[in-house]
């Protein structure tokens, strides 16, 4: 349980609805900023705007998965007010305070680092990408059935990079019947691919090893799929981006080559926001639950 403990949550998708679902139901005291349009009420958590919350004393704040933009501006896509998390809110929290987001940038850095918070990156944690592959895999097919117009089984598939999305996209493709070769650079990674009888390359045979390729789904958060590489590529590839913004695609050159190349970050929230919620909720009542028992224990 998470009695007695304040946590705000700020903004958000669908996802941050099971968050809090969870959260109230573990009985902790939630202070929603960005959510006065949604219906729902839930028992435990009030509706508040950010100048009216009592930051003096939260245990935790709750971003959204993006965190916020470059100037602090968090997503709300339950409220048409501007909501922006700065320094000064930071400024009022407690020590021991914890900020939780998905990912971070430059700003949300910068305010962390000057006001001695610990920031907490869910994406960044093994147990919280691999949950989320699932979804992820999941919306890749959704994508290439709705954009080819060939059967996956039998197609050629290039997944770049093997981790933990890549892994999961290479072995689902893989069962569904494609051909599927895999582009990573660690030795390592060349050896699981074989173990999970799909065909190995390595990165830097990239442009020799794409020249057949139906669908290119890229996992790598560079740019890999550069312009000497979509040079390679039949026309017709379909290329799935699931690299966070910007991607690994030269974008401007697929278009100017016509060929179809879709960004796709955050596909969890998108095809399965519901599920993709029930994880990120799950972790953070047990890092929640985690930092309460520290708390107690070194009052004790």
């Amino acid at each position: 349980m998470l009695t007695g403990m304040q946590i705000a949550v700020i903004g958000g998708d669908a996802r941050q609805l099971e968050i809090i679902r969870k959260l109230t139901e573990l009985d902790a005291k939630i202070s929603l900023v960005g959510f006065e349009q949604l219906d729902h009420a839930f028992t435990g958590a009030v509706k508040e705007k950010i100048d009216e919350v009592d930051f003096s004393n939260m245990d935790a704040i709750l971003l959204p998965v993006p965190g916020t933009n470059l100037e602090g501006q968090v997503e709300t896509i339950f409220s048409n007010e501007k909501v922006y998390f700065t320094e000064e809110i930071l400024q009022k929290t407690p020590a021991h305070c914890t900020v939780y987001s998905g990912i971070t940038n430059s700003y949300l850095n910068g305010i962390i680092s000057k006001t001695k918070r610990e920031l907490v990156q869910l994406f960044e944690r093994d147990d919280v990408a691999i949950y989320n592959s699932i979804p992820t895999v999941e919306g890749t097919i959704m994508m290439a059935i709705q954009h080819t117009d060939f059967t996956i089984h039998g197609s050629n598939v290039a997944v770049l990079g093997l981790g933990r999305v890549g892994m999961s996209v290479a072995r689902t493709f893989h069962a569904l019947g494609a051909k599927v070769k895999v582009g990573a650079r660690k030795s390592e990674h060349i050896a699981r691919i074989t173990e999970m009888g799909v065909e190995p390359f390595h990165l830097s045979e990239i442009e020799k090893e794409v020249r057949d390729t139906d669908i290119l789904i890229n996992t790598i958060p560079y740019l890999i799929v550069s312009a000497s590489v979509l040079s390679k590529l039949p026309v017709h590839t379909l290329i799935i981006d699931l690299a966070s913004k910007p991607g690994g695609t030269d974008f401007r050159y697929a278009e100017k080559r016509g060929i179809k190349a879709l960004l796709a970050p955050g596909l969890p929230g998108i095809v399965a926001p519901k599920t993709a919620g029930q994880i990120l909720a799950n972790v953070l009542s047990q890092l929640l639950h985690d930092k309460l028992d520290n708390r107690k224990g070194n009052a004790q």
